[in-house]
């Protein structure tokens, strides 16, 4: 055993989640010493926002103009708004132009606009701070939202690509959670009570419900047309309709299947790293496990290498994804020697709880 192995077994977990911030920020330090472009992190987060539109604007132009087939437009699509994504994120923890709100607000909407699937960020900021503080206990309802907690099978598999079917399916879950959330916050009166239960009710209002109302629409359409087609029955449609479904299948290549990648592949991974149910409620060494096998990197593409990365994150909060993957293994060497798990698959049949007993493998 090393000398760093034995000094962990010594340490609480506090002391142990200390030590690897401590040297993830550290790293961060270094790190801008060498390269000073580093230090401009409102530019960076600028010049991303910016690269990543045009990118997802231009290869759906490209698509339109029949330059590159709908293969390859849906997953460079994804690829650039992962990067939206991983902005959003930082943005809600204030990485990026600290002093000027108008500018964050400004951003968080761009994002939202390039990512209508997703939460509005106005509401998830709320989420996601509260995330922070008790992840993986039953108020954490960004997780749940994604359905960690829930057992793997059919529903689940459905439930992780659509934010929508995540409610739709388990109605009770969903309300349960919100109230839990929602008691976590202390409200000082019934209205205040009411307002909470409003924005949640609206979270994906406007912009989310307008993405999935269309998306089920797509899908629904081309399931009754499958089905037609293999029964022999050939359905017409007046020639507005051919105009919209048109349309639709236009907007489901430049826009709501790579959309629905993404989402997939980040939700499968976040849903999946994560602990839930019976961890300690702020213990960050019970909150997460770094999930980077090999067999995972195609959806890691389509998350900015989400598993791998995003355990960092809940150690050392104000590091910006693209520091995080360049220190990556530095931080991972730190987390391996303080007890953090890696690739614990054996959490995907327990639920995503922590530990292993029977009792604890229980679903809520």
């Amino acid at each position: 055993m090393t000398s760093s192995h034995s000094n962990a077994s010594a340490m609480t977990d506090a002391q142990k989640s200390e030590h690897i911030k401590n040297t993830v920020l550290a790293a961060g330090v270094a790190l801008r010493e060498r390269h000073h472009w580093l230090r401009h992190q409102d530019a960076i987060g600028a010049g991303i926002m910016i690269v990543s539109l045009l990118g997802m604007i231009a290869s759906g132009t490209l698509y339109v103009q029949g330059v590159i087939p709908w293969w390859l437009c849906v997953p460079i699509t994804a690829i650039f708004a992962s990067f939206i994504h991983e902005l959003e994120h930082d943005l809600i923890h204030i990485m990026y132009f600290r002093k000027q709100p108008k500018v964050i607000n400004f951003m968080l909407l761009m994002g939202w606009i390039a990512r209508a699937s997703t939460v509005s960020p106005f509401v998830r900021r709320k989420l996601h701070l509260h995330h922070h503080k008790f992840s993986g206990t039953e108020s954490d309802l960004e997780e749940r939202g994604i359905t960690n907690g829930e057992r793997w099978g059919l529903r689940r598999l459905l439930m992780t690509g659509d934010n929508m079917l995540a409610v739709y399916l388990r109605p009770m879950t969903m309300r349960n959670a919100t109230r839990a959330y929602i008691q976590s916050q202390k409200p000082k009166s019934k209205a205040e009570v009411r307002a909470m239960i409003k924005e949640q009710v609206g979270a994906y209002f406007p912009l989310g419900n307008i993405y999935y109302a269309l998306f089920h629409t797509w899908v629904i359409w081309h399931l009754v047309s499958f089905g037609a087609d293999l029964s022999g029955y050939a359905i017409t449609l007046p020639s507005w309709a051919e105009a919209g479904v048109a349309g639709l299948n236009i907007f489901a290549v430049v826009y709501m299947l790579p959309s629905f990648l993404r989402t997939f592949c980040l939700h499968f991974i976040s849903s999946n790293m994560h602990y839930y149910g019976d961890v300690e409620a702020k213990n960050v060494m019970q909150q997460c496990q770094v999930l980077n096998p090999w067999w995972l990197l195609p959806m890691q593409l389509f998350c900015f290498n989400f598993g791998s990365t995003h355990a960092i994150h809940h150690f050392a909060v104000k590091e910006p994804f693209y520091i995080r993957q360049w220190n990556a293994k530095i931080a991972h060497n730190a987390m391996r020697e303080m007890g953090v798990r890696f690739n614990d698959y054996a959490a995907l049949k327990r639920a995503n709880r922590f530990f292993t007993t029977p009792e604890t493998a229980r679903s809520t």
